[in-house]
């Protein structure tokens, strides 16, 4: 007898890319708002991943979709989805 298990669907996350770290890597700043547990005001806060770009298609400025995967190196631990909206150079 067969079992087969679904795997849980991947968990996408937005944000826009900071920077271009080297060859096949880019950084990507998730930002959110979040209130401050005592004193309630909004606080900004933001995570910053390392995120594997096999193409080199994300440039600086360009809203991204990334997926948590296995580890690439120490840092990099998520990879490129897809690029939701480009920034046009002026």
């Amino acid at each position: 007898m067969t079992t087969s298990t679904k795997r849980k669907p991947l968990t996408r996350y937005r944000g826009i890319v900071s920077r271009r770290s080297g060859a096949k890597t880019v950084r990507v700043e998730m930002n959110y708002l979040t209130r401050h547990p005592k004193y309630g005001k909004i606080l900004k806060r933001r995570t910053v991943a390392h995120v594997h770009d096999p193409d080199n298609q994300a440039k600086e400025g360009d809203w991204v979709e990334i997926v948590k995967c296995r580890p690439f190196s120490k840092t990099k631990m998520w990879r490129l989805l897809r690029i939701v909206e480009s920034e046009e150079v002026k």
